[in-house]
């Protein structure tokens, strides 16, 4: 076990949109960083970026690029994970990984700081940053399984273009323009780039968000799914969730359905307990239209929780709206939280 003061971090996929904001977060948290690697594929290495007034260059990730590292935090895809962060834990760095790569591994934690932070300490090198939808749903849902239990959770997504990469911000951007100069507009992205058809995000809605499997469901629906139960240690919690794409660029927005266990719940209750949960801010003043909003929540660390009523024909069934910044709490700053534990609590 480490007792270094100071840690060496390496950011595996530091020039995507993740990458970048882990860096920021980094300096911004003053997290007490000696050395920063930075890695990238070999196409974007080279590259320079700024960290702490210094001018930090982009090298190609590769198996020896982790010698001396304490922390390497992945954001640069599954395939590269599966290829690098055994190698990264094989000399002796500990990995957390923003991909699916290792979500679902029983032998790998699956970690929301405000959730299951005691889940960190029992790694074996990897530790998994959830799906950014899955992230904000069971930050807000925790206080409420805590006070008064949780028997069925279901949820409704509407998740930014930003989700599927910078390529799909630039398309939307595109498919805007065309649409408004009456042009007919371009699609080789979304759904799915790899999948069979295209569909134009511009305007639109797109009820498919990943491949469909054998069930029906898309495999980010199954992600949320598996994902909530294994960060809530919930194995037989009854969840469903349908998720949508749509034409805006930052939060993922979500509209969720939860049945509580005990009686007598009333909104003031979920209220009070959403209210004074760290990381959770409450806009819920519908006399006033005030409610969280994709746009009012980018940019910012925080889950913003609104719209709480309760169900008009069950008493224990609540519903809730839950935005969050998808680059951020959805992504790095979740990623930068697991390593201030992890160096907080000497837990190398």
């Amino acid at each position: 076990m480490s007792t270094k003061q100071t840690v060496n971090i390496a950011v595996v996929g530091a020039t995507g949109a993740v990458g970048g904001k882990i860096v920021k977060l980094l300096e911004d948290k003053n997290l007490p960083v000696d050395t920063l690697k930075l890695l990238s594929s070999k196409r974007s290495a080279g590259k320079t970026l700024s960290f702490k007034g210094q001018s930090v260059t982009v090298e190609e990730a590769t198996p020896e690029s982790f010698e001396g590292i304490d922390i390497a935090l992945f954001s640069a895809g599954g395939s590269i994970s599966k290829e690098l962060a055994p190698e990264a834990v094989k000399r002796g760095a500990v990995v957390v990984d923003n991909t699916s790569a290792f979500r679902m591994d029983e032998n790998v934690p699956l970690v929301v700081p405000e959730v299951n932070p005691e889940d960190i300490q029992k790694h074996n090198g990897i530790i998994a940053n959830p799906n950014c939808s899955t992230i904000q749903m069971v930050v807000a849902l925790k206080p409420i399984l805590d006070k008064y239990g949780l028997g069925r959770v279901i949820v409704s997504t509407y998740q930014a273009v930003s989700g599927a990469g910078a390529n799909a911000v630039i398309e939307l951007e595109e498919q805007s323009k065309q649409y408004l100069n009456k042009q007919e507009m371009e699609a080789n992205l979304l759904p799915v780039k790899g999948d069979k058809k295209h569909y134009p995000i511009a305007f639109n809605a797109l009820p498919q968000i990943d491949v469909f499997q054998e069930n029906g469901y898309t495999f980010e629906e199954m992600k949320m799914i598996n994902e909530t139960k294994k960060i809530m240690h919930l194995p037989e919690l009854p969840v469903a969730a349908t998720c949508v794409r749509l034409p805006f660029f930052t939060s993922h927005a979500e509209s969720v359905y939860i049945e509580v266990e005990k009686e007598g719940v009333t909104v003031q209750d979920i209220q009070a307990e959403l209210a004074g949960f760290d990381g959770i801010e409450l806009q819920d003043d519908p006399s006033n239209q005030v409610y969280p909003t994709p746009l009012s929540a980018a940019n910012k660390e925080e889950v913003f929780v609104g719209r709480i009523r309760k169900d008009l024909d069950n008493d224990k069934g609540f519903h809730l709206w839950i935005v969050s910044d998808n680059l951020l709490k959805g992504a790095a700053w979740n990623t930068v939280q697991i390593a201030q534990a992890l160096i907080r609590n000497n837990w190398l």
